[in-house]
């Protein structure tokens, strides 16, 4: 009967987008220190057991007549090596929290490895004028060859986050300003990446 129960919790976390495996080997968290202010933090989301982020998709607004947003999320793809997706034989997605507005970007993955830092642009508080926080994101995979996201450009390059223990970054949480309605919409506003180690 206990079994049973487990089974049913894990089969309804997956089919919920949600990833419950409690054998997973969790390093650190990385973070930056130029993340905008506003907005709460979502859930954090993982990849599943063995699996590790070798790439990345952003949700983006680009500059439009009006409030602009720039970044709306950030979307993990995950490999099951920490070889990255040279030796891949499954894959699968994770996001947390995303804003309402954009499209996204096409996947862009390490050659060889998995994302292990990043670096994160943000525009700061512009007084009266249209405030937009986070604009795009940079990784660092395990070669140490760089991957640039396809945001925008409003705002500066912060410091990178500290390298992450274990085989790589594994799962994700976001923070994201909701919609305003008449105000500024800021969306997306900072980021940090949960490291595991299982193997």
């Amino acid at each position: 009967m206990q079994q049973l129960t487990f089974l049913t919790v894990v089969l309804f976390l997956a089919t919920s987008g949600c990833y419950a495996f409690p054998n997973r080997q969790v390093g650190s968290t990385i973070s930056v220190l130029n993340g905008g202010g506003w907005g709460t933090w979502g859930p954090k989301q993982m990849c599943p057991y063995g699996y590790y982020a070798a790439g990345f998709s952003l949700l983006v607004e680009y500059p439009i007549r009006g409030d602009d947003t720039a970044l709306n999320g950030i979307r993990l793809h995950c490999v099951n090596s920490p070889f990255g997706k040279s030796v891949l034989s499954s894959y699968a997605t994770v996001t947390s929290a995303t804003g309402s507005w954009g499209t996204w970007t096409k996947a862009k993955y390490c050659q060889t490895g998995v994302m292990k830092n990043f670096q994160l642009r943000v525009e700061g508080h512009q007084g009266d004028g249209d405030d937009t926080a986070a604009n795009n994101i940079k990784f660092q995979c395990s070669d140490r060859s760089e991957l640039v996201g396809d945001g925008t450009s409003w705002g500066t390059w912060g410091g990178w986050s500290k390298w992450c223990s274990g085989q790589g970054i594994c799962g994700i949480q976001t923070k994201v300003e909701g919609p305003q309605g008449s105000g500024d919409d800021t969306s997306l506003n900072d980021v940090q990446f949960i490291c595991c180690d299982d193997y």
